[in-house]
């Protein structure tokens, strides 16, 4: 089978991503059953983290070992990777000891060079730029519960990150519209918009008749040194009671965690009835694990052997 990755969003083409989207539902559906079901056995997944994780490393590790395999986890502190060894090196060398890699790094040009000499498939955990696995997760749970997301509009709300960077990528792919808001200086890059983003100055505009309203922290990783300045820039930018009722009325909450009730997000937002921020957090096993199975063995068919 020829070697992919999984990097960015749009690494995968539309009709892939359907796949992979209709094998999470039938594995989803083993794992409420406690069906086991281990298309992995004695495959080896290495997960490789420069950036700390809680979702991103449970979801992995849980959904290889459900899958049947192994995971090794690699913080680079504790790794030669952390003493200086070329990223061209580690790869060279990890990948032949694995079936399959997961990189959660800062820059992403430290995980394309990671994966130019990797032997087996490299999967981006996050980088700086871009979050491919969450908003894997996240388009897929929006369809859960509403159905194709093609015509849609989605409504971000707050900084121009990696995971906002990954909706303009899926909203090309799947043809939904994404508002995107962000205080004066935060903008999106000029290079990374499409002709279904549109840019709002008001969040309040951008969040009229969405389907979909989805922030995440001010604060990313890497960016601690800007936080205090970060909240008095992004104080209009809170996902609230009053923001979600100019989305529609079905209109869902999402943000991928961790959450600061509060700043980005009232607290009667995130726990109130329009969010689904647990199922978005649980289908990052699922949407992973099909991921995994995808990039290994490529497509399995309708009812795989057990």
């Amino acid at each position: 089978m020829k070697l992919r990755h999984f990097l960015q969003f749009k690494d995968f083409s539309r009709t892939e991503l359907e796949y992979v989207f209709a094998r999470t539902r039938w594995i989803k559906a083993k794992f409420k059953k406690y069906q086991r079901y281990w298309p992995l056995e004695d495959r080896t997944l290495a997960m490789i983290f420069e950036k700390p994780s809680t979702r991103t490393r449970m979801s992995f590790e849980a959904g290889m070992h459900q899958l049947g395999g192994a995971a090794i986890y690699l913080f680079t502190r504790d790794s030669q990777l952390g003493r200086g060894e070329p990223v061209e090196d580690a790869a060279q060398v990890i990948s032949r000891m694995c079936d399959v890699i997961m990189v959660r790094t800062f820059e992403q040009d430290i995980i394309n060079r990671f994966a130019a000499n990797s032997r087996v498939p490299v999967i981006n955990g996050l980088t700086n730029e871009y979050h491919p696995c969450q908003i894997l997760a996240d388009v897929y749970t929006f369809i859960e519960h509403r159905g194709p997301i093609k015509g849609k509009t989605v409504a971000w709300i707050g900084d121009s990150n990696n995971v906002c960077n990954t909706w303009l990528q899926a909203a090309e792919i799947f043809g939904f519209k994404l508002n995107v808001s962000t205080p004066p200086g935060y903008e999106l890059e000029a290079d990374r918009q499409n002709k279904f983003s549109e840019a709002f100055l008001d969040p309040m505009d951008a969040a009229k008749g969405a389907d979909l309203v989805t922030t995440d922290v001010w604060t990313s990783m890497g960016f601690e040194s800007e936080n205090e300045a970060r909240k008095r820039d992004f104080q209009d930018w809170m996902v609230d009671a009053e923001m979600m009722k100019a989305a529609k009325r079905t209109a869902l909450f999402m943000h991928c965690l961790p959450a600061h009730r509060g700043e980005e997000v009232a607290a009667q937002v995130i726990d109130g009835p329009q969010s689904v921020v647990w199922e978005e957090a649980e289908n990052r096993l699922h949407t992973q694990k099909a991921l995994l199975e995808f990039l290994l063995l490529g497509k399995v068919g309708k009812k795989p052997k057990r």
